[in-house]
């Protein structure tokens, strides 16, 4: 699908500096970001594709892996909500995305417990669950801080503080649904995602692919709304707050 010649690097570090410099010229605040992004994901991608071998090969390795994949997406998405140690709160929307998820489709014998199977299909949970939740609380967080004349208006009216937060926020929050929606809603119609095309490659038929697809993309979904759910409650109790407290 990709071609290993000695153009590939020239082509990707073209890419990437097209992304820094439209970031830059158009003031969008991430031009050294994208630099740092895409070398961190050759440094990473790197060491995966060395270890993987050894990782898939113990039952310990497997889980270090996991819960190490798991501590990286807590960290990345409190960052993007908040500073200091009130961020480290979105470890737990992530794990209640995830989690629930992973054990009902281990459960019900949907997927193999076979590593190689069981990796991919975490990583693919903990990183939509990261983005949701980082979404979610931003979004969140910036609702109650813009809004915060109403908040105080739906105390005065009697409503409990976690009751007048969730009433004004719980709308922008949701909003953090709506990729993984668009993803499902036009899968087939507008991209044929990673794993559909992993599967034809790999040489299953399109309806093993297709059917693949279908429970990550269910799955995917379900656990995103679970994140958005718990970030919700958790900006409105105060627990992730703007700042440390």
């Amino acid at each position: 699908m990709i071609s290993l010649t000695p153009v590939l690097p020239v082509a990707l570090v073209a890419l990437a500096a097209l992304g820094a410099l439209v970031a830059w010229l158009g003031r969008l605040g991430h031009g050294r970001a994208v630099l740092t992004a895409c070398l961190r994901a050759v440094v990473q991608l790197g060491a995966v594709s060395l270890l993987i071998t050894w990782v898939i090969a113990s039952f310990a390795a497997t889980t270090g892996f996991i819960l190490l994949m798991y501590a990286v997406a807590a960290f990345t998405a409190g960052r993007r909500i908040t500073p200091g140690r009130a961020g480290w709160w979105a470890a737990v929307p992530i794990a209640a995305g995830t989690a629930p998820v992973l054990a009902l489709l281990a459960a019900t014998g949907v997927i193999d417990m076979e590593s190689i199977v069981v990796i991919p299909i975490a990583g693919i949970l903990l990183g939509g669950c990261m983005t949701a939740t980082a979404l979610a609380g931003r979004r969140a967080l910036d609702e109650l801080e813009q809004r915060r004349g109403e908040v105080e208006a739906a105390l005065a009216l009697g409503l409990l503080p976690r009751d007048a937060a969730l009433e004004i926020c719980r709308s922008a929050a949701s909003q953090a649904l709506v990729p993984a929606l668009d993803q499902t809603r036009t899968v087939g119609l507008v991209t044929l995602p990673g794993s559909f095309v992993g599967m034809l490659l790999g040489g299953a038929s399109p309806i093993e692919a297709g059917v693949v697809q279908l429970v990550v993309l269910v799955a995917l979904l379900a656990a995103e709304a679970l994140a958005v759910l718990v970030t919700t409650d958790l900006v409105a109790r105060g627990f992730i707050t703007p700042a440390a407290r």
